[in-house]
């Protein structure tokens, strides 16, 4: 009989449809082929309540509460009271603590999953210290709440500064209590080092793959676009702010210059819930907001150049991996590159300059070349970020 683990998550790891849903979804996949997992988790989007019967394959019981942004914002406030991170409590329901408990006395789980921060306060009480406890932090959340408030002014700084200081201050705690603390990429691991240097021996990295046969089944797919004008494509979650800021920095400094040039150049922002500020992007020339779509595959495959231009990133981009899988051209920030490996011929393929990141993207809608480096792009991540290769070492992690 396979052994028990309790796998705590933020937000429904099914389906994966979005940047931290894939990598908890394939975590969780992969897990299951080894123990019966108890899964506690919250949903915050509507759309996924009709896909528990897809994630019960997966686990041997799941206890899965809405999660409303709102509600969740308020209890968030009476952090500001106290001394912690906002994020912890518009995580924390007590039902969800109950579960957590009766699991653990019912079933009497050796190991305990966490995935992201703030689903580690479920499981810091010191009676559980004798259980294998590993937490997948991904990225290192209390920086991206630092560089968040270099953007900022007023009382919006101010709120990001105090949530920066007061997550690091929870995310070392968790780190020191915890048997192993997991990052999306060396990068994300040494970064946190430096930061929680008491626990630097027990943190790591596992890195986010792609579904590569997902990526590769494209006989079926449609040309979702209406002509035959080159297209450039951003993918991701269009109410997360760093997506938003990245999308708004390519409409006003890069894509204007693409249009001098290549005129008939569209650009095709896809994603789910896009923000009041994407969608006024697109009553501008060129540019398309899509919303919700039931697959992104066809939109990376028929367009001719997948754009990150992200200006705050954290861990590895799943947008960048698509794309690469996908076997289409990547134009990218540093930032959205970071974390990935990649051959010295496809560096120039990092641009952070509007002008240089926009000559670019020309050269390739101008020339054969989009093909080539997408050919390129797919044999990198078939060598280097299939999902079981990535996953291997998380076994061990987990058996200590």
């Amino acid at each position: 009989m396979k052994e028990s683990l309790l796998f705590l998550s933020h937000r429904i790891p099914y389906p994966p449809n979005k940047g931290d849903k894939i990598r908890s979804y394939h975590i969780l996949k992969h897990l299951s082929q080894r123990y019966r997992i108890f899964l506690g988790t919250f949903v915050d989007d509507a759309e996924d309540w009709q896909y528990l019967e897809g994630l019960e394959q997966y686990v041997e019981e799941h206890f899965c509460l809405p999660l409303s942004p709102r509600w969740s914002q308020v209890k968030g406030v009476t952090a500001l009271a106290l001394r912690e991170p906002i994020s912890n409590p518009y995580y924390f329901d007590r039902k969800l603590q109950r579960w957590v408990e009766q699991v653990i006395e019912r079933e009497n789980p050796e190991k305990l999953f966490l995935y992201s921060s703030s689903m580690a306060q479920y499981v810091m009480d010191p009676k559980y210290q004798n259980r294998r406890r590993v937490i997948d932090f991904v990225d290192v959340d209390s920086d991206k709440w630092r560089q968040y408030a270099e953007k900022k002014s007023g009382v919006m700084k101010w709120v990001y500064q105090r949530e920066h200081r007061y997550l690091l201050e929870f995310e070392r705690k968790a780190a020191a209590q915890f048997n192993a603390s997991l990052f999306v990429s060396d990068h994300e691991a040494e970064l946190f080092k430096q930061m929680a240097p008491e626990s630097q021996e027990k943190i790591g990295a596992v890195s986010n793959g792609v579904d590569l046969d997902y990526f590769s089944d494209t006989s079926q797919l449609e040309n979702p676009y209406p002509n035959e004008n080159p297209v450039l494509v951003f993918t991701g979650a269009m109410d997360y702010w760093a997506n938003v800021d990245a999308v708004q920095w390519f409409c006003d400094e890069v894509f204007p210059q693409i249009k001098r040039i290549a005129g008939s150049a569209e650009f095709y922002i896809v994603g789910i819930n896009p923000s009041n500020q994407v969608i006024e992007l697109g009553k501008r020339d060129g540019v398309t907001v899509t919303g919700r779509v039931e697959d992104i595959r066809p939109y990376l495959h028929f367009a001719n150049v997948a754009v990150a231009p992200l200006q705050i990133a954290r861990g590895i981009q799943n947008k960048v991996l698509e794309a690469m899988a996908n076997s289409t051209a990547v134009v990218a920030t540093s930032a959205a590159m970071e974390g990935i490996s990649i051959p010295a011929d496809l560096q120039v393929l990092i641009q952070d300059k509007p002008d240089q990141f926009s000559n670019k993207v020309v050269k390739l809608l101008s020339t054969n070349e989009s093909k080539l480096v997408g050919e390129r792009c797919r044999k990198v991540v078939e060598e280097h970020y299939s999902w079981d290769a990535c996953l291997q070492q998380l076994d061990s992690i987990l058996d200590g």
